[in-house]
């Protein structure tokens, strides 16, 4: 299990809902079907686009993109696996 305060790697990237608030990030990579991969793009979500994590709701997430907030749930936050940019 990866903790939050250790660096994330594309070797060890982190879920979604355990990177640091306030940390710019990658999405690199969706554990979930067909059906999440679609709803993700169209909030503007895909594998390869930089967040910045805006803050924890409980165990979902805020995340920013191109101007845009969005929210997500714990179920959708722990199948994104990003990795923390310098």
């Amino acid at each position: 299990m990866l903790d939050a305060h250790l660096p994330s790697t594309p070797a060890h990237p982190l879920t979604l809902n355990r990177a640091p608030v306030g940390s710019r990030l990658r999405l690199v990579g969706i554990r979930g079907g067909r059906q999440m991969t679609r709803r993700l793009l169209a909030l503007g979500l895909s594998v390869g686009c930089e967040l910045e994590l805006l803050h924890h709701r409980g165990h979902g997430v805020v995340v920013a993109r191109n101007g845009n907030r969005v929210a997500l749930g714990a179920g959708v936050a722990e199948h994104l696996l990003v990795e923390v940019l310098a």
